[in-house]
């Protein structure tokens, strides 16, 4: 089994910065990415950065551009959210997920953690 455990949500201010972590443990083998992914309160849960976990490649949803940076310790098997210039309707619960080699979906969860930007 593979337990992701999400840390480092809270309330900030809009313009605020948060850094997430998201650290791996148990039976980790074939990772091919990790992600992050947000849902705002009564919405679905939606897509904001991923990490390929060998060569680096990020990936990031068009809303987060420029203010959202994604990273990862390998040697940690932790990844990280670095959220800059945060606004009200980041607020939510932030997830972070593995994609399994071949499986071509997030397969392993955790449980989230919040962020609450005030205005």
């Amino acid at each position: 089994q593979v337990q992701l455990v999400e840390s480092g949500g809270g309330l900030v201010q809009a313009g605020g910065s948060l850094r997430l972590s998201c650290a791996a443990s148990g039976r980790i083998v074939g990772i091919y990415s990790m992600g992050w992914f947000h849902q705002a309160p009564g919405k679905e849960r939606e897509f904001v950065a991923a990490v390929h976990w060998i060569n680096s490649i990020t990936y990031y949803s068009d809303s987060v551009k420029g203010r959202i940076t994604i990273s990862r310790d390998n040697a940690k098997n932790t990844v990280y959210l670095q959220m800059n210039n945060l606004k009200p309707e980041d607020t939510g619960v932030y997830y972070c997920a593995i994609q399994s080699r071949g499986t071509g979906t997030y397969n392993y969860w955790g449980r989230g953690t919040q962020v609450t930007v005030s205005s």
